[in-house]
Parts: structure tokens; C-alpha cells; sequence
């Protein structure tokens, strides 16, 4: 396939971002990234492709925009069938979604509230964030992977946040490996895998730019 067929509109930092890319990885798809400035001036093409939000990740497949992680992986896994992301199991398919919608409701929402509070307020964002880490801990039980012996479709969704976990364990002077060692021991299987390995950047260079955008938010 031609690279210029999938564009992805892209920011570095963006753990929705990191999920689309690690969906395209897996299916071994060539693609071009292109880079927003967010905070800069957003692109006429990102403000054309995603009008109602004008946010990052959008994939241009054959000029066609797609926007919102979790719709842009499902697309990617309904559109190249190998290898799969999701079981052949309709039942088995659902609990995954349930899964990806969890954590997309909860995961990183929660994990922000750690750095963009102090105090008594940073404390319950902590003990929040521990249940949902707690949560997703009980559903992945002793199984390699969300969906068991592979790597797939919930891994991917998940694995993207996890590239934040250093800024929130900072911020908020806690270890999620002291409260979840099965999560972690998760999050050290899935970055031994190339596809993801490949996409992850150095958790410390997030934690820089949490700073950043803190100071940038006024928050410091």
C-alpha cells in the first residue's frame, strides 16, 4: 500500500495519537505522519478533517477523515484483517469494547486530575486513579494480555496511557507498581513488543512536557 494513502495527524505527546499509531504497527501498515501544533496554530487541514473538535488523532485513509482514537482503531482492525485486534467471539468482541470504553472514560481523565490538583483534592485524584488502575488490574487477572495469549484490541487502548504514568507517579509521589504489579508487569510485557516499543516515547520527555503545560496553563 502506498504510505500516501494513510496520513495521521499527529502530536507526539498524545496518547490517543500513540494508540492509532501502534493499530497501524500491528497491521503492519505504512503510513505518513504529520505533525500538529497543537498550541501554535492548528493546521487548515486538521480544522477541515476534525471540524467539531479540531483535535488530534485524525487518519486520512484515501483523503477520507476519521477522528477519535478508539473509532480510528475499530476502523483500522474492520478494514485490514490481519493480523486481528479483536476475537472472532461476538460475546468476546463486546466485553473488549466495554473494556475500551472504560478506559477511555476513566484512564486518563483520571490520571490528570493527579497533576492538575494539590493537596486534599490531589489525594482523592490519586486514590481514584488507583481504583480504576485497580479495575483494569482485576479484568487482565493472570492473563498475558487483555484478550488473553495476544496482544489486541484493549491492550492498545490502554498501553498509549500508560506512557503518562511517570508524570502522574511524580506529581503525585505514589508507584503504581506498589498498588498494581500485575498491571506493570503487563505494561513491561506489551513494551517488549516492537509495534509498541517503537511508538512509546521516553516517559520522562512526557514528564517534561506535562511541566510545560502546566506553566503554560498557568498552573505553576
Amino acid at each position: 500500500m502506498a504510505t500516501e494513502d494513510v496520513v495521521l495527524l499527529d502530536c507526539w505527546a498524545s496518547p490517543y495519537c500513540m494508540r492509532v499509531k501502534i493499530a497501524l504497527e500491528e497491521k503492519g501498515i505504512k503510513y505518513e505522519e504529520r505533525a500538529e501544533d497543537l498550541f501554535g496554530g492548528k493546521s487548515e487541514l486538521l480544522l477541515t478533517s476534525n471540524p467539531v473538535y479540531a483535535k488530534v488523532p485524525v487518519l486520512l485513509h484515501k483523503g477520507k477523515p476519521l477522528c477519535e482514537s478508539s473509532i480510528i482503531v475499530g476502523y483500522i482492525e474492520e478494514t485490514w484483517a490481519s493480523p486481528p485486534l479483536l476475537p472472532s467471539c461476538p460475546y468476546a468482541r463486546s466485553q473488549a469494547k466495554f473494556w475500551v470504553d472504560y478506559v477511555d472514560k476513566k484512564l486518563f481523565d483520571a490520571g490528570g486530575n493527579i497533576w492538575r490538583t494539590k493537596g486534599e483534592a490531589q489525594e482523592v485524584a490519586i486514590k481514584d486513579f488507583i481504583e480504576v488502575l485497580k479495575q483494569l488490574e482485576k479484568v487482565l487477572g493472570d492473563k498475558d494480555f487483555f484478550g488473553g495469549d495476544s496482544f489486541g484490541f484493549v491492550d492498545i487502548i490502554t498501553i498509549a496511557i500508560t506512557s503518562w504514568f511517570l508524570a502522574f507517579e511524580k506529581f503525585g509521589n505514589f508507584k503504581v507498581e506498589d498498588h498494581t504489579p500485575k498491571l506493570s508487569a503487563w505494561i513491561n510485557r506489551c513494551m517488549q513488543r516492537k509495534t509498541v516499543a517503537k511508538v512509546i516515547p521516553d516517559p520522562e520527555k512526557i514528564y517534561e512536557f506535562v511541566i510545560n503545560l502546566k506553566k503554560m496553563m498557568g498552573m505553576e
